[in-house]
């Protein structure tokens, strides 16, 4: 059993609302086997759909603050099951608290 959790090299909008955002053209996603404890790092551009165990992430669109890009970051993301066909997420996952708007399925988190 695979389970799925992002960590995204990508950023945080309460921080980044008040400095001003630039759009990414990438993101870093790592998905975890939480079974294993493995992890596999995710590079995808934007627009890019990528298959990781039996999902399939779409980047969206990412954001960052334009004057520091190395501060968090955020991600729209698509992921479905792609045996069960069905969307699992869409919406904007954050860096630094993916939790905040998480996977919610009852195999993945």
């Amino acid at each position: 059993m695979k389970a799925f959790a992002l960590a995204l090299a990508l950023a945080l909008p309460g921080a980044a609302a008040a400095q001003g955002m630039a759009s990414g053209t990438r993101a870093e996603l790592r998905g975890l086997d939480r079974v294993s404890g493995a992890t596999t790092d995710l590079a995808l551009a934007v627009g890019e759909r990528v298959d990781f165990a039996r999902l399939s992430v779409q980047l969206v669109a990412c954001r960052y603050p334009a004057d520091n890009p190395n501060a968090d970051a955020f991600a729209f993301l698509d992921i479905r099951d792609t045996v069960r066909d069905e969307r699992l997420f869409y919406g904007w996952m954050i860096a630094s608290a993916p939790a905040l708007n998480a996977l919610d399925h009852s195999r993945y988190d």
